[in-house]
Formats: structure tokens, C-alpha cells, sequence
């Protein structure tokens, strides 16, 4: 069963909530989160991304970034307002983008469930990336960005969450500057209670964004006692759980900054060895193509049968690209240390892929079929491990609309 907690969040007042509201801090580098919030002193990235404030060459894991976003956040209190709910609550999140609309319920989630894997992973985390958020967690005492679960349809979940976004009306609803629109219920009591009710039908939920948070409100959690024994906030974490069959996936591509000692032409010759390629489209379409821009234009490489072994996650693209191509013709391994290759994901990835390509940026880049929630599930059910940089989810919550203070 997945336990689901109401809690009282710290939320901006509803005039305030489409400027308050920010992108995940993980989607945006600093330059980037600068430009999102100049002219926006009630953004979110002033707290989530508190080095924006600071002088240019601060690191964000410097001392000044945390004590920074602790400021912050008081501030924003004050003149957002930002305000706390009377009481624990639940509530229904949908986002909708263009004819995509997706809806899950936005609560506190069990670590002890994090713990024993009711609550599954599949993503590996960075020791570096979970020490930045424990200490934001920690310095801030607020979970300021929601986890994103997903779990597999249970038609009372569905019939409850209709029932309680219908009752009232939104406590939020905005369409933020990329177009999508983030609408909110606070969830009244009864339908409350058979939402936890409900829930307990679930038999696990899986992580899909958020791997991080996710790992950092463990920690934080030892940090405060909360696994010796005590109970407290600290024992949930902040998440919005939403039916995997409504979720949208789009693909998470790879940008290889050289090709080694190849050409062009040489590596494109190497390929046609190995698999069928052909001229194509900028994006592939079907599973087991991958169309790759190189030398001012777009192939598509036919993978074909070529499999790396018999389990779900081998016959996955972006592993059999990285075992078949990347790894042996290109010598580029661990991609999450490797310095010769980046990612791109998103709707605009492909347009994104060439334009960095042709400015010389990189020597070439090979656009993917979505990976499914059904194989993220199943990897995650085997206990597996999926490659880094998988699954792009769009669109994604917005930090700053609800945190859990711990």
C-alpha cells in the first residue's frame, strides 16, 4: 500500500502564485535561472537557485548560496505573501499542455516507504547533488520542490480526484510563460479521506523526476532523528503522484562533443559496417531507430536486432546507442562523468541538437525514441538501474506553489 499524508503547506497567495511559481531548479543552469527571474523579485529561483543574487563567480554550493536562499525565502513570506494552511491538507495538481493533460495528487509520502522501495527508483543519484539539496532542505527547514511519482491506474483515485477538482473551485490556475497551465484544489476533507483510503490500493509508486529531492529528504531525515525512533515532518516527503498511462514522456538526447580521432566521414563509414543508415528525419520514428545530425545532415541509424542482452532495460535504445555505438566507436563510457558528451531533452531537442551542431559546439548529436513508462516500470519492478538521462517528463511541476515545512 502507498500511505499518503495531508499536510499544511506554505504557498504563495493566489494573486502572487504565476509569479512565484518557477521551474525546477535542475532543469536550469545559473545563467539560465538569472534570465528566467530578472525583472521577478517573487520568483522561486531566488530560493531555489539563491546564487542568482550573488556575484557571478560564487559557487551555488558556497556557504553565502544557502544563507542567501534562507533570506530569501523570508522575504518572499512577506511580500509574495507566502502563507501557511490552517490545517493538513491534499491536493489535485493538473497540468496541461496543449492538448496533454495529466493530473495527480499532490501530498506527503512515507520515507519509510522510500526506504523498504514501496516507493521504487531507477535513476542513480550524485553525491554531490544530494549534498546541495540536504543542506538546502536543512538550512531552509522546507521542502520547496514536489517529487514526481507516478503509479499504475486505480479507477477510485480517478473518480475521487474528478470529484474533489469539480466541488470547489481552484485554488490556482495560471499559464506560465512557456504555456503551460498549472491549475490546483485544495482537497476538501471527505474526499480527503477517501484519497488515503484509495491510495492504500496502490501497491508501489515509482519515482520519475525527483530522484535527488527524493534522496536528500532521506538524508535529512537521519540528520534529524526521524529513523531512530522520533516521528515528525521529517518522516514524508513532498511529492504529486499522477497515473502513469496519463504522463507524457519525451525523449532525453545525447550530444557528442568530438568524435576522437574519426571524421566525418570516417565515422559514418564505421556505421555502415555495423547497421543500416540511411537519410532520415530529425527525429526517429519508431523504437529501434535513432536518427543522428552530423556533417550538416540528418541519418537514421537502424539498430535493428542488435541487442546487448535479454532484459528490458538492454533492449532500451539509449543503452543499446551506448553499448553499440558510443562505447566501442567512440570510446565515451560512464557518461555521468564523461566530459565528451551532453544532453538535450525536451519538445524543442532536435531543433536544439542541430543549432548546436552547426555552431561547432558539438561534432554530432543523435535525437531518441522515448523510453515508456511501461519499461521505466519495469526496470524499476526488476530492481533495475536505467541509463543516466533517459526520460525527459513534460511538462513538469513548478517549485514554490506548495512546500512542506519540516
Amino acid at each position: 500500500m502507498a500511505a499518503l499524508v495531508p499536510f499544511r503547506a506554505l504557498r504563495p497567495a493566489p494573486a502572487a502564485a504565476a509569479r512565484v511559481a518557477a521551474v525546477p531548479y535542475d532543469v536550469v543552469s545559473t545563467e539560465e535561472a538569472q534570465a528566467q527571474a530578472a525583472g521577478n523579485p517573487l520568483s522561486f529561483l531566488h530560493v531555489s537557485r539563491a546564487e542568482i543574487d550573488l556575484p557571478r563567480d560564487t559557487s551555488p554550493y558556497a556557504d553565502s548560496v544557502y544563507a542567501k536562499a534562507v533570506s530569501n525565502l523570508q522575504r518572499l513570506k512577506t511580500e509574495a505573501p507566502l502563507v501557511m494552511e490552517d490545517v493538513p491538507s491534499l491536493y489535485v495538481y493538473r497540468l496541461r499542455m496543449g492538448a496533454i493533460a495529466q493530473t495527480g495528487v499532490a501530498a506527503c509520502y512515507a520515507l519509510d516507504e522510500y526506504d523498504r522501495d514501496v516507493i521504487k527508483k531507477h535513476e542513480r543519484t550524485r553525491r554531490d547533488k544530494e549534498d546541495d539539496r540536504t543542506r538546502h532542505l536543512l538550512e531552509l527547514r522546507a521542502q520547496t520542490g514536489p517529487v514526481f511519482l507516478i503509479h499504475r491506474t486505480v479507477p477510485a483515485i480517478d473518480r475521487v480526484v474528478e470529484h474533489a477538482a469539480s466541488v470547489r473551485p481552484p485554488l490556482y490556475d495560471f499559464t506560465a510563460t512557456d504555456g503551460v497551465q498549472h491549475t490546483v484544489w485544495r482537497v476538501d476533507a471527505r474526499n480527503a479521506r477517501e484519497l488515503v483510503e484509495a491510495f492504500k490500493d496502490v501497491p508501489v509508486l515509482y519515482i520519475a523526476d525527483g530522484h535527488h529531492r527524493a534522496a536528500s529528504a532521506a538524508r535529512a531525515r537521519q540528520r534529524l532523528g526521524g529513523a531512530g525512533g522520533a516521528t515528525g515532518e521529517w518522516d514524508t516527503f513532498l511529492a504529486v503522484a499522477f497515473p502513469a498511462a496519463r504522463v507524457n514522456v519525451l525523449p532525453y538526447n545525447r550530444l557528442v562533443l568530438d568524435l576522437a580521432a574519426l571524421t566525418p566521414d570516417a565515422f559514418l563509414q564505421t556505421l555502415r559496417q555495423r547497421f543500416i543508415v540511411k537519410d532520415g528525419p530529425p527525429t526517429p520514428e519508431h523504437r529501434g531507430e535513432v536518427a543522428m545530425f552530423l556533417d550538416h545532415r540528418w541519418h537514421t541509424i537502424e539498430l535493428g536486432e542488435s541487442a546487448i542482452g535479454a532484459t528490458a532495460m538492454d533492449r532500451l535504445d539509449v543503452n543499446r546507442l551506448q553499448h553499440l555505438v558510443l562505447t566501442p566507436l567512440l570510446g565515451i563510457g560512464d557518461v555521468r562523468s564523461s566530459k565528451r558528451i551532453d544532453f538535450v531533452g525536451g519538445a524543442r531537442a532536435s531543433g536544439e541538437l542541430e543549432k548546436l551542431v552547426r555552431s561547432g559546439r558539438a561534432a554530432a548529436a543523435f535525437s531518441m525514441y522515448p523510453v515508456s513508462v511501461d519499461d521505466l516500470m519495469t526496470i524499476a519492478d526488476a530492481g533495475g538501474i536505467m541509463p543516466p538521462k533517459s526520460t525527459w517528463f513534460e511538462p513538469k511541476l513548478r517549485d514554490g506553489l506548495l512546500s512542506h515545512v519540516i
